[in-house]
């Protein structure tokens, strides 16, 4: 559904982004990753048409971004993340004018409207004043306006930022509502929100893609067995010397007695280059001792992120001009109004 390849934009001798290329399948959602001034930005106007990039190639839904814009955009919705709303209008009148932007006219206009109102949650909120809604209903009729042409492809630059907690959850529950058939590129700094989101994700630092699988596979791939917890029922045995007695065991720590129940908990630390986690848990059986859980620690999102964020280090000067605007040159102020 959406393919890059190669894609490069300077700014002189500055790179936003630089080889650029990742791809996404009909109906998956992509988490789109990296720190401010990464590129993320750039890529995203580079694929709704905002602006040309200096090379490579990119296709939505099987068009060129490049010598077939228009047809692109009628399969796009964009949802910037300062929305563009007339606040003195109200949702539905907005909403209608956005879909006659977006080439919409008479009953066909009606019922796209109708419809995002309805699919979005604004029906008791139509008739009210953009201005007097609160941020999470302005980013409803944010989100609205970009799936008023019911678009194949939604790319979406932090559409919670600055919501609370409740909001962050119905907008997060609308996006996977929304993808379905849809194909979703989603850029956040809110990382549980992609690991509660996504299919796959793309990380950009510097401007230079460093990993793009599925989330399972970058989980997996990032598994640490150096560290396990234990759980066990050992009716006053000495688990923890037991453990230790395995050799390539570094230490063990009792991290909590389940008084009621009689169980003890154990933090494991195991060799990194080998995995023992089956020699632990024969001792632990072999010495009669009721083995309840043994569980590797789970990878979070952020780690792996960190992770290849620091690792690289491809020693590319780079400003992401996008989300930097205040590096801007008046050169190129004019290419972004343009």
């Amino acid at each position: 559904m959406i393919e890059v390849q190669n894609l490069t934009k300077n700014y002189g001798p500055v790179a936003a982004i630089k080889n650029v290329t990742f791809e996404v399948g009909k109906g998956e959602i992509l988490g789109f990753l990296g720190p401010n001034g990464a590129g993320k930005t750039t890529t995203m106007r580079i694929l709704t048409g905002y602006f040309p990039a200096t090379s490579g190639n990119a296709r939505v839904a099987g068009f060129d971004v490049f010598s077939q814009i228009n047809e692109v955009r009628k399969r796009i919705g964009y949802l910037p993340e300062n929305v563009p709303l007339y606040t003195d209008m109200s949702v539905k009148g907005y909403l209608s004018l956005a879909a006659q932007m977006k080439g919409l006219g008479g009953t066909a206009k009606s019922s796209a409207v109708d419809r995002v109102i309805e699919e979005v949650g604004l029906t008791h909120m139509k008739k009210r004043l953009i201005k007097k809604l609160s941020k999470g209903y302005r980013q409803r009729v944010g989100l609205a306006q970009s799936l008023v042409n019911n678009p194949e492809v939604l790319i979406l630059d932090e559409p919670t930022v600055g919501l609370d907690p409740k909001q962050i959850t119905d907008i997060r529950s609308l996006i996977k509502h929304l993808a379905g058939d849809r194909t979703v590129i989603l850029s956040t700094h809110i990382l549980p929100e992609v690991s509660m989101t996504c299919d796959k994700v793309t990380i950009i630092n510097q401007g230079q893609v460093v990993v793009s699988d599925t989330l399972s596979n970058l989980t997996k791939r990032s598994s640490d067995f150096s560290e396990i917890s234990v759980i066990v029922r050992d009716q006053g045995k000495d688990t923890a010397s037991i453990i230790q007695s395995v050799n390539g065991v570094s230490e063990v720590n009792p991290s909590r007695t389940g008084i009621k129940d009689g169980t003890t908990k154990l933090d494991v630390s195991l060799p990194e280059d080998e995995d023992i986690r089956g020699a632990v848990a024969k001792a632990i059986t072999s010495a009669d001792i009721e083995l309840l859980e043994l569980s590797s620690r789970q990878v979070t999102l952020e780690e792996i992120f960190i992770r290849h964020i620091t690792n690289e280090e491809s020693g590319l000067h780079h400003a992401d001009p996008d989300e930097q605007e205040d590096g801007l040159s008046e050169t190129q102020k004019e290419e972004e109004s343009e």
